[in-house]
């Protein structure tokens, strides 16, 4: 079953039960499936790939309005942005913790034979490509700064 019909089973389900939460959540996806499948350009159906960024997009934004909202102190508008973050990431793969991510890096540091931050965008490239779906961009970063220091 593709991203785009679990996304639509789990609307349905959330419209059954009436949660609001997971509907907010669910409907900001699936329109976001529906601007890039219509992008100009673009083919009908999405690569898991791109699935998976659209909804790691999706997340981040959810989770860095979360981070301004409690800056600001409005706890009560930070909770929703959580929960809807919640929501959405369990069409996510499982997340890797930073000690698989760093064995990856390191692995592919090895196998390029890089040295230095000058070839920093190149592990990038590679690493995020491997880890799609399953690490956060700005932990690879921190990570390959880090081995590349």
């Amino acid at each position: 079953m593709s991203l785009q019909q679990e996304v639509m089973t789990a609307l349905k389900d959330a419209m059954k039960s009436k949660n609001q939460t997971a509907l907010t959540a669910l409907r900001a996806v699936k329109s976001a499936i529906l601007l890039a499948q219509t992008e100009s350009g673009a083919k009908t159906e999405l690569t898991e790939e791109q699935e998976l960024k659209i909804l790691q997009k999706q997340v981040k934004q959810r989770r860095d309005s979360a981070a301004v909202f409690t800056e600001q102190g409005r706890e009560d508008l930070a909770a929703p942005e959580l929960a809807e973050a919640e929501v959405i990431e369990q069409f996510l793969p499982e997340a890797l913790s930073e000690e698989e991510i760093e064995k990856v890096v390191v692995a592919v540091i090895e196998q390029t034979g890089v040295e230095g931050m000058k070839d920093m965008g190149k592990v990038m490239g590679l690493v995020s490509k491997e880890l799609a779906g399953q690490a956060d961009g700005k932990t690879i970063s921190t990570i390959v700064k880090a081995k590349l220091a």
